[in-house]
């Protein structure tokens, strides 16, 4: 172990930067990806001239999945702004 460089406090760092720095922003693109219910299809564009892209219901077990993802994110950085602000 050297001296000047403390190993563990570096893997820990490296570790909280991979899980909050790429781990939420991910979390996130979940949530949303959760809520997309845009499956490509073989219809092309509706007879009307409408555009066979619209509003779709999303299911409840999708939506439950989207509303933790969201919650999870939102704790995360509430966390973070509370620990940021208490210290000053």
């Amino acid at each position: 172990m050297n001296s000047w460089i403390n190993l563990s406090a570096v893997g820990l760092i490296l570790g909280l930067g991979l899980v909050f720095g790429a781990g939420l922003p991910a979390l996130f693109a979940v949530g949303l990806r959760v809520l997309s219910t845009s499956a490509p299809t073989s219809e092309g564009p509706a007879s009307d001239g409408a555009s066979a892209i619209g509003p779709r219901a999303v299911g409840p077990a999708r939506m439950a999945v989207a509303v933790i993802c969201f919650a999870i994110v939102v704790v995360a950085i509430a966390a973070g702004i509370y620990l940021i602000v208490r210290q000053s």
